[in-house]
């Protein structure tokens, strides 16, 4: 008669794989060589149509987009969403302007920002969430020339300590 395994003895099964919190979709680079990122924002991003597939395929372009508050709410413009490559005639226009979701006080607090100091709200980088698309927004000062220089320079000055560490150890 065969023994039935003691718990010590039972193989264990593998532990489950955990699917990512989001799928980052798009990124804007430009937008943190170009700005000094102060607060982070995630927004709800409103689609119609075939927009989401295309999403979904990773058709994004966020380079020259911007954030404007209008009548209360928020609005991303100059956002680049390819046509869906499988849509007919009912595709949507790539630049049209999306209304982005926001609670109502973090809405206030972004369009008092951006419009007393003259701060500008860019899209930093464009994601799945579960089944919806989401935008982070941020909240963003310009830079000058000099500023960008100078921030190259202490990231160049860093990478030659690195090395310079590394080789004495």
């Amino acid at each position: 008669m065969p023994t039935v395994p003691t718990a010590r003895q039972r193989p264990q099964p593998a532990p489950a794989q955990k699917k990512p919190a989001f799928r980052v979709i798009a990124q804007n680079r430009a937008a943190f060589y170009d700005y000094a990122i102060l607060d982070r924002y995630e927004a709800g991003l409103v689609l119609q149509g075939t927009e989401i597939k295309s999403v979904r395929e990773g058709k994004v372009d966020l380079r020259d987009a911007y954030a404007t508050p209008e009548n209360g709410e928020l609005w991303l413009l100059n956002a680049h969403i390819a046509p869906y490559s499988k849509g007919g005639i009912h595709n949507h226009d790539p630049r049209r302007k999306r209304k982005l979701l926001l609670h109502r006080n973090e809405l206030v607090k972004l369009t008092a920002e951006a419009a007393q100091r003259g701060y500008t709200i860019v899209p930093l980088r464009l994601y799945i969430k579960g089944r919806v698309a989401k935008v982070e927004l941020g909240l963003a000062r310009g830079q000058r020339q000099y500023e960008k220089r100078d921030r190259i320079a202490e990231r160049d000055a860093e990478r030659d300590m690195q090395r310079a560490i590394r080789r004495v150890v």
